[in-house]
C-alpha cells in the first residue's frame, strides 16, 4: 500500500500548530471546508472511506452525550458509546476536547491514517465529524475496553487475564505493530503504543487505536525522523524522549513496555510502590540478568498458573525490546515470530510444554534495517523530558 503523498504534509508541525493548524475563529465558520481542502490535499481524498456525520446525528447517537454513555476520557477528550440512528450500528465516538493538548492536525493525521490503513489489529474509523468547531471521529466499538482495564486496578469480582489470553493479546499487539512498519510504504511510526490504546473486541481479540501521532518513517537513506517529543511518559524510548530523533525500533521499545505489563501485571510508572520500583523497566532490568529471579515478575494474579519455560522466553522478548541501545533491539517481525510460538503453546495447568525460541537477554537480534543510527545510553530518569 503506497499513501506517502497524502500524508506527505504532515510531516513537519511548528509550534503554531501544537493546538491547531487553523485559529479557531476560522473553524467556527468554514471548519468543514479546511478539512475537506486538508483531506484533498495532493489528491488523495478519493482514497478516504471514513462517512462524514453531522454533530447532531452524534450527539442523538449519544443521547446528547449524556454521562450514562461516556466510555472513558484520555488526552484527545471524552469517548461515549453510541448508536448511529441510520444504521442501527453500536459505535466508540471520541470528541476532541477543543481545550486540551492535542488539536486538529492530530485529527487530520487520525482520519488519514485510519483511512488508509487497514489491519485485523488496527482499530476500524467509521467516520467523523468536522461540523462547527466540533471534532469527532467514529470507531468499532470494541466490547472489552482496553488491555489497561483488564490489567490495572481492577475490582475484586473482575476476571483475570490467564497466561493463554495475555500471549494472544501480546501476539495480535504486535502483528498490528509489524503491519505499520513493514506492510504500510512508507512505514509508519505509531508513536503511542501503551496498554490503554490497545483495545479488545470479542474473544479478547486486540486491535491499535489512537493514532493522531502517528508519523510516517525514514525512507531512503535517512535513519530517523526529527520531531517535538510526544507520547506517555513510561513508554517512550530513552533515545528518543532525549534527542527527539524518531525510528521503528522506537515502538519497539515502547512494545517492550506493554509486554512487560502483560507478564508482570505492573504499571509502566507506578508511584504508589516502593522506592526503586516506580519505573517498570528500572525494577525489571536487574532481574533481568538472573533466570533465578524469572518467577518473581511473574503477575502474582497468575497465582502460578503459566509455563515455567514460557515465562522465561516471554521475558526474553521484553528484555530485547527494552534495549537501551536502538539497534540491540529486535524487529518487530522477528518479535511477532516468537510471540506466535508462544502464544501457540497454550498452557493447560499442569501440562507446560517445552518451547525453544532464538530470543535470550543479551542475544543479538538478527537485523534487515542495519541504518538504524546508533544513540548514546540516557538514564531512565531522563526518559519523561518533553513529554506530554
Amino acid at each position: 500500500m503506497s499513501w506517502f503523498p497524502c500524508t506527505g504534509k504532515t510531516k513537519k508541525k511548528s509550534k503554531s500548530q501544537k493546538q491547531s493548524s487553523h485559529p479557531p475563529e476560522k473553524l467556527k465558520s468554514n471548519s468543514s471546508f479546511v478539512v475537506k481542502k486538508e483531506i484533498q490535499k495532493d489528491g488523495c481524498d478519493h482514497h478516504i472511506a471514513a462517512q462524514t456525520f453531522t454533530f447532531r446525528e452524534l450527539a442523538a447517537a449519544t443521547k446528547n452525550f449524556r454521562a450514562d454513555c461516556l466510555l472513558g476520557e484520555g488526552g484527545f477528550g471524552r469517548v461515549y458509546k453510541g448508536r448511529l440512528e441510520s444504521t442501527n450500528q453500536i459505535v466508540a465516538i471520541k470528541q476532541l476536547d477543543r481545550n486540551g493538548l492535542q488539536g486538529n492536525r492530530e485529527f487530520l493525521v487520525e482520519v488519514l491514517m485510519l483511512s488508509l490503513l487497514h489491519h485485523p489489529n488496527l482499530v476500524n474509523l467509521t467516520g467523523y465529524c468536522a461540523d462547527g468547531d466540533q471534532r469527532l471521529l467514529v470507531y468499532e466499538f470494541m466490547p472489552l475496553g482496553s488491555l489497561e482495564d483488564h490489567l490495572h486496578d481492577l475490582p475484586p469480582d473482575k476476571k483475570r487475564l490467564d497466561w493463554n489470553t495475555r500471549m494472544k493479546i501480546a501476539v495480535g499487539a504486535a502483528k498490528g505493530l509489524e503491519y505499520l512498519h513493514d506492510k504500510a510504504n512508507p512505514p509508519v511510526i505509531y508513536r503511542d503504543l501503551k496498554c490503554s490504546n490497545i483495545l479488545l473486541g470479542e474473544g479478547y481479540h486486540p486491535k491499535l487505536s489512537d493514532f493522531g501521532l502517528a508519523k510516517l518513517g525514514p525512507v531512503g537513506d535517512k535513519t530517523h525522523v526529527s520531531t517535538r517529543v510526544m507520547g506517555t511518559y513510561g513508554y517512550c524510548a530513552p533515545e528518543y524522549a532525549m534527542t527527539g530523533q524518531l525510528t521503528l525500533k522506537s515502538d519497539v521499545y515502547s512494545f517492550g513496555i506493554v509486554l512487560l505489563e502483560i507478564i508482570t501485571g505492573r504499571k509502566a510508572i507506578d508511584n504508589s510502590r516502593a522506592t526503586g520500583e516506580h519505573n517498570l523497566v528500572a525494577w525489571a532490568r536487574p532481574l533481568f540478568k538472573d533466570r533465578r529471579k524469572f518467577s518473581q515478575m511473574a503477575d502474582p494474579m497468575l497465582q502460578g498458573q503459566y509455563p515455567t519455560r514460557g515465562l522465561y522466553q516471554a521475558l526474553a522478548v521484553a528484555a530485547m525490546c527494552v534495549q537501551e541501545q536502538p539497534t540491540m533491539r529486535p524487529l518487530i517481525a522477528d518479535v511477532v515470530t516468537a510471540l506466535t510460538y508462544l502464544a501457540s503453546q497454550k498452557y493447560e495447568h499442569e501440562s507446560q510444554p517445552v518451547q525453544r525460541s532464538g530470543f535470550a537477554p543479551g542475544t543479538p537480534p538478527r537485523t534487515r534495517r542495519d541504518s538504524d543510527k546508533k544513540y548514546s545510553s540516557r538514564s531512565e530518569k531522563d526518559q519523561g523530558r518533553g513529554l506530554n
